[in-house]
């Protein structure tokens, strides 16, 4: 049974570092946008008049969607030959948070079960890669152990590279945790279900004790909907799926990866939410000697970046990623 989001009613929050992620900018180098039955995705191509051999999925954080990653995606892509990136919008986040027929549960499964649905409803090659920050990590986990368990089919085929950014593989115990996003939700909830303007929801926030930074990423969710502003997210859609991605246990995963996988720890050197004994037994993990063939964890440091890795240090994660995926043959 899942455990139910606790909401903390002390007044006032730090930046909310754990699990939003701020908006990346505009436009990217190749761009197809497209809403489908099953997720909503952005493309970004090394080379548009070129084909592309290898692809590699985008997975964003909560409340977050693949815009917050467009201008990674196009540095990543333009880095490489030969690739395509695909910024997915999870279910109830963006885009897909408009598609009906994406039903419960609201799980970090079910979230990773869309992907291959996608996979398969376009009829594409599975991931080469595959790329999730803080919650889309955890979805990234889920989508490779169920490829492994046989889950989506005979056919489908593990991605050759895993990375999970800065999103810790076990259990979140709500006791170890200081409530931010807990706080955040629980003031989403409690709004009028007509929001007046950004501008009110910015000035709203920041009176409740949260930063300003912070205020205006979740005015930035908000969208026009004849004369009044609605979420960019479906929101109780969405803290299903944060009670779902606390109660998820990924270690068997890295304690065994499938034979041919690298799975690509990200720490950020600044993020609050690691744990000593969790650090010490994802270096481990990442010592052990395997064959070739086997599959194996990695372990990285990405210096000078809190949680959001993407916007706090960009090109020291390029600089991380894409030798790995330039390896990829």
């Amino acid at each position: 049974m899942s455990r139910t989001l606790s909401l903390v009613t002390k007044p006032g929050s730090k930046l909310l570092n754990r699990f939003l992620i701020l908006p990346g900018p505009n436009p990217i180098l190749h761009q197809s946008s497209r809403t489908l039955e099953t997720l909503a995705f952005e493309e970004v191509l090394s080379s548009p008049d070129k084909p592309y051999t290898y692809t590699a999925f985008i997975l964003h954080g909560l409340l977050g969607s693949g815009r917050n990653w467009r201008s990674f995606s196009r540095s990543l892509a333009s880095s490489l030959s030969g690739w395509r990136m695909v910024m997915v919008d999870l279910r109830n986040h963006g885009k897909s948070a408009e598609i009906t027929g994406l039903s419960p549960p609201h799980t970090i499964g079910s979230a990773a079960r869309d992907l291959a649905d996608l996979v398969k409803s376009k009829g594409w090659d599975w991931p080469d890669v595959v790329i999730g920050h803080s919650l889309g990590g955890k979805v990234a986990l889920d989508f490779a152990r169920s490829c492994a368990r046989g889950d989506y089919g005979e056919h489908a085929c593990l991605p050759k590279q895993l990375w999970v950014l800065d999103s810790v593989p076990g259990k979140v115990d709500p006791e170890e945790s200081d409530g931010e996003v807990e706080q955040v939700l629980q003031t989403l909830q409690c709004l009028p279900s007509s929001i007046p303007s950004r501008k009110w929801l910015v000035d709203h926030m920041m009176k409740r004790g949260f930063s300003k930074a912070l205020s205006e990423w979740i005015g930035s969710n908000l969208k026009r909907s004849g004369d009044q502003e609605t979420w960019a997210f479906n929101l109780e859609g969405a803290i299903q799926m944060f009670n779902s991605y606390r109660e998820t246990d990924y270690w068997s995963l890295l304690d065994e990866p499938p034979k041919g996988m690298e799975i690509a720890i990200v720490r950020a050197e600044n993020s609050d939410r690691w744990m000593q004994d969790t650090i010490q037994r994802i270096q481990r993990l990442a010592a052990k000697r395997v064959d070739e063939a086997d599959g194996k964890v990695s372990y990285h440091v990405l210096s000078k970046s809190g949680h959001w890795v993407h916007v706090d240090n960009p090109k020291g994660l390029l600089q991380i990623v894409t030798p790995k995926l330039a390896s990829i043959t």
